[in-house]
């Protein structure tokens, strides 16, 4: 990566992390083993110990959340305490994070004393385990997707996500501010929040502190939403195109058919990318749009340069 990128990879969350972020949407209560909160979640899928309420631990997701529903509850309430006990201390002595029942189903003594005695928070949610799966599934997904920093303006242009590279001084920003008064919309400026989900699209987005807001030379700092309206912020946009601008030098080679189709790889995926040459009265922001334009049209196969010249070939053939 060039430009400054920045990469992150999130390895874990912890549990008390994910309980008060989330407590509301998922409508999780604790209900025991408070001082377990630190654990840390270290896998993104959810765990459903069936097998291992039998004994048998051996393929146990110990770094998963251990999801009992009514299947799991059901099997346990059929045992004993001391053989319920049994089981689930062995469970806790596999260093597991966390316990979760769903339906807002009732915890078992055992489940109780185990979850304080091996400091396990044990959470109930309201939610059936099917959603319960759908839902802290996308979020851990989206909690640990590979993430990128990377210096730059990211726009919406007529549903194409487009982000704007290039050295600073280059125009980025000004480029993005003749975008917005065409009726576009800005996601970042500056520095953009890259992160890759279900390692096929890539989502990028601002941070929360400068949202809305860029930073054009000679004007300061400006509130992009106050001065063209809400519908000019977007929050968060996939990547579909790349645009690097670059200073124009005498000798540079330009690309005049396009038909060649470069790339530029962010996170593992390679994204369609154009290079323009930055020089005086070219109006960068009408090149933009109508590179997202023509990107648009390629997602929907039609090729311009291709077509044009599939019928220059066919032309020379004839004559």
């Amino acid at each position: 990566m060039s430009l400054d990128s920045q990469s992150k990879i999130v390895e874990s969350i912890a549990v008390e992390e994910f309980f008060n972020s989330y407590s509301k949407l998922l409508k999780m209560v604790l209900v025991a083993g408070k001082g377990g909160l630190k654990k840390l979640i270290r896998d993104k899928n959810i765990n459903r110990p069936s097998i291992a309420l039998t004994g048998y631990l051996k393929y146990l997701g110990y770094k998963r959340i251990q999801l009992f529903g009514a299947g799991e509850m059901g099997f346990l309430r059929e045992l004993n305490e001391a053989k319920q006990y049994e089981v689930l201390a062995g469970m806790a002595r596999k260093h597991i994070v966390c316990i979760l029942i769903s339906r807002n189903m009732l915890p078992t003594k055992a489940l109780l004393k185990v979850s304080d005695e091996y400091n396990i928070p044990l959470i109930r949610t309201q939610l059936n385990s099917r959603d319960f799966i759908a839902k802290s599934t996308l979020l851990l997904e989206n909690i640990f997707a590979p993430q990128l920093a990377i210096h730059g303006t990211m726009m919406d242009i007529r549903g194409m996500g487009t982000l704007l590279r290039g050295e600073s001084g280059m125009g980025k920003s000004e480029c993005a501010l003749a975008l917005i008064e065409r009726g576009y919309s800005l996601v970042a400026d500056d520095l953009v929040y890259v992160r890759l989900i279900n390692e096929r699209e890539l989502m990028a987005k601002s941070s929360e502190l400068n949202r809305g807001y860029m930073e054009c030379r000679g004007l300061g700092i400006i509130n992009i939403a106050e001065l063209f309206g809400i519908r000019s912020v977007r929050l968060e946009k996939h990547i579909d195109l790349v645009v690097t601008f670059n200073e124009f030098s005498k000798g540079m080679e330009e690309d005049r058919t396009g038909l060649e189709e470069n790339s530029h790889e962010i996170l593992g995926l390679d994204i369609p990318h154009i290079e323009l040459p930055v020089r005086p009265g070219r109006d960068l922001a009408r090149l933009v749009e109508v590179a997202a334009m023509t990107q648009a049209l390629k997602l929907l196969g039609h090729d311009s340069a291709r077509e044009f010249n599939d019928r220059l070939i066919k032309y020379m053939n004839d004559h």
